[in-house]
């Protein structure tokens, strides 16, 4: 009898050993995800429905059982909501603490320097990982950078992100300004801005852009900036064509051909160098500028000098077979 004792318990002892192995390997082992896969947990989900729907997904073998393991050997700090990757091979435990300590995947959104507002909200609307609806942006309140969003945040929470880093940029840039810039106040510093960011693409000649335009507008002259011609044609979409001269002679709020002054609004979302050139111009006495065939500009003090500067560039166009 004592021999068959010390056999059952030697017994009992295995199958708790073996349970136990098992019930650890549970939690500890490799869960059922074969391949990297994302997971989204959902806000305000609770772990219990949580635990469904990765059994639901066939992430795990079974939900009960996770939820035990986790409430037995699993930290008890919260969930937190948002898109997570889970990799290929992770344990029970790695999932859990993914959920709990793990960093939500983060997606981009790329706002170029000098994307007008209609731009902007074609493409923070064809992001299919956003939700909701928004209006096309104020245009020049969007600051041009590159953003991070959550899969399934709302359109409007990134686009007030936008819109809060402009202001904050502003906040921060308009106290630095040269003393007696062309401008008086934010406002028309984002405007000006926004034309500069239109007239040239090379970084090299911001300030010297900004220094022609501030001239001018102390001076009182036509800007004459052709990007004003085409903003209330297109909303600042490319044009597609060469400017016409109804178009040229257009009377509006935006067409600094026939008007004195700076348009009514930004032509456009200027980024950080434009705006900054314009708060701190270049000191020139440059009041004109055309194309230099390189793609930059020659700048001229005097209109005789920019009409050699003109006559140059026709010249450099008609080589091209453009005229």
């Amino acid at each position: 009898m004592k021999k068959a004792g010390c056999l059952l318990a030697g017994v009992l002892a295995l199958v708790l050993a073996i349970g136990a192995i098992w019930f650890l390997s549970g939690w500890w082992g490799t869960a059922e995800i074969d391949e990297d896969t994302n997971f989204i947990v959902p806000s305000g989900a609770s772990l219990t429905s949580v635990a469904d729907k990765l059994g639901d997904e066939g992430l795990i073998a079974n939900p009960e059982g996770f939820l035990l393991r986790a409430k037995l050997f699993g930290s008890s700090d919260p969930i937190m909501a948002g898109e997570f990757l889970l990799p290929a091979g992770v344990s029970n435990a790695q999932i859990l603490d993914t959920f709990q300590h793990g960093e939500v995947i983060r997606r981009f959104v790329t706002i170029p320097e000098g994307l007008p507002s209609v731009l902007v909200h074609e493409r923070l609307m064809a992001e299919d990982h956003l939700t909701g609806e928004i209006p096309v942006p104020v245009e020049g309140s969007v600051l041009p950078d590159t953003y991070d969003f959550e899969r399934g945040e709302a359109r409007s929470a990134v686009l007030a992100r936008m819109q809060a880093a402009m202001q904050n940029y502003l906040a921060e840039a308009w106290p630095k300004r040269a003393p007696d810039i062309a401008v008086d106040n934010v406002k028309d510093a984002v405007i000006l801005a926004s034309i500069v960011e239109k007239e040239t693409g090379v970084a090299r000649e911001r300030r010297m852009v900004a220094g022609l335009y501030s001239n001018r507008v102390k001076d009182g002259m036509l800007l004459q900036a052709d990007p004003t011609i085409i903003y209330p044609l297109t909303k600042g979409k490319p044009l597609g064509r060469r400017i016409r001269q109804s178009e040229i002679a257009a009377i509006n709020d935006y067409n600094t051909y026939t008007m004195v002054g700076l348009p009514k609004g930004p032509i456009t979302n200027p980024g950080r160098e434009a705006i900054a050139a314009v708060l701190n111009p270049a000191e020139t006495s440059a009041r004109y500028m055309v194309a230099d065939g390189t793609g930059g500009h020659a700048f001229a003090e005097t209109l005789e000098e920019h009409n050699r500067n003109v006559a140059e560039w026709f010249e450099i166009r008609r080589r091209r077979g453009e005229m």
